[in-house]
């Protein structure tokens, strides 16, 4: 059957997201009890002249305008031929972060899913079903929520309880700079209390001022043989040479390359020994394709990746890949079951729910054509903000 593609579509929506608030000085969504946060998300439907769809939720509004740019090219093509879209859309791209590459990738892999009714991870090649998961904290504001070292502590206790094998923390951002003594108190609270139980991870997110407070934390996590530590200080996660200095004083791995964007620099980190593993988001490293092939380039490294975040791509992703540890599932707090990440806007059974683990601490792989996710486009039409709409 020849396909080609008739109209694309992009959509922009909101949802609330209970206890929590945004800080617009870190742009960073914050566990905050009793505050409730309007989040806008995105969705892309690619549609093919015979009706087949390809759908993703989970674009960024920054890519918006890059979908704008690519949408004139893709009208009239072939949705199969990804790798070739792939290649053209980075060109278009070029001069910009390439952001709006991901989501339509999502989406074309969505589409060729169903085509060929298989999931995703079936077209990729599965190696695995079950996806061991960590618990991901929320970022956190000092008098509040998690208030204090031993908050975040119990909340890696109550993780290990669901059957949660690891369990990773976020930093507190409502205050500059960081507090780098109490940061050091967090490592050692989690540590002492679960450490021998749980695989335990530290993500300051480039919150710390130097390089000097880097290594500080850095070789308290090294006390409690942290799994890894991820984007200490603010270099914004980019700078190779300081990274590979950090390494050589510290004793806990690296993970890098959450904030460098495409290919190439992320191969460079893995060659120049910036980072111990790599990271990549379907969502934001161009796609499926964008992922896989950094996956790939990490396994020719004889290093792991691990994917941000949680969500129907990740997880095709992470079941196509040997070299990864972890599902992120979060990010999560207390008193809430659902992750900031999740809209109210799956059917069918879908959910990145803090207790949607099983017995094991694995989550599973959906089974359905493509993405093997149904979105509930009534609730998005109904909290829809925005829309564009290209066709030929």
């Amino acid at each position: 059957m020849s396909l080609t593609i008739d109209e694309i579509e992009t959509v922009s929506f909101t949802y609330p997201v209970d206890d929590a608030r945004m800080d617009p000085s870190a742009g960073k969504l914050m566990y905050s009890p009793g505050e409730t946060y309007e989040r806008t998300a995105h969705g892309v439907r690619i549609t093919t002249e015979n009706g087949l769809r390809g759908e993703y939720i989970g674009a960024t509004g920054v890519g918006l305008t890059q979908i704008d740019l690519c949408a004139e090219y893709l009208l009239g093509r072939n949705p199969l031929k990804r790798e070739k879209h792939w290649d053209a859309m980075q060109q278009i791209l070029r001069k910009y972060d390439q952001m709006g590459l991901g989501p339509i990738d999502i989406a074309l892999w969505d589409l060729a899913g169903k085509y060929y009714d298989a999931p995703i991870h079936e077209l990729l090649g599965t190696y695995r079903e079950r996806l061991p998961a960590y618990a991901s904290t929320y970022f956190a504001e000092r008098g509040r929520g998690f208030d204090s070292p031993e908050a975040f502590a119990d909340f890696a206790e109550t993780c290990l309880d669901h059957g949660y094998p690891a369990f990773k923390t976020h930093t507190w951002s409502d205050e500059a700079p960081s507090d780098i003594q109490q940061e050091i108190e967090l490592i050692r609270a989690v540590g002492e209390r679960v450490g021998d139980r749980m695989q335990l991870m530290h993500d300051p997110v480039c919150s710390y001022e130097t390089f000097a407070d880097a290594v500080r934390v850095g070789r308290e996590c090294d006390k409690y043989d942290y799994f890894w530590y991820e984007d200490p200080f603010k270099d914004g996660g980019r700078s190779q040479h300081a990274h590979k200095r950090l390494a050589q004083r510290i004793d806990t791995p690296l993970l890098q390359t959450e904030l460098v964007r495409g290919l190439e620099p992320t191969v460079d980190f893995l060659a120049s020994g910036g980072t111990d593993f790599a990271r990549a988001d379907p969502d934001w490293d161009g796609g499926i394709t964008g992922a896989m092939k950094l996956a790939r380039a990490a396994e020719g490294h004889g290093l792991d990746i691990e994917y941000h975040l949680a969500g129907p791509a990740q997880r095709h992703c992470m079941a196509a890949t040997r070299n990864s540890n972890y599902y992120e599932l979060g990010l999560v707090h207390p008193d809430s079951p659902l992750p900031h990440t999740e809209a109210p806007i799956y059917q069918g059974g879908y959910t990145d729910r803090i207790d949607s683990i099983d017995e094991d601490g694995t989550v599973g792989v959906p089974e359905g054509p493509g993405l093997g996710v149904e979105y509930d486009w009534e609730y998005v039409r109904e909290n829809e903000t925005g829309k564009t709409v290209y066709s030929r």
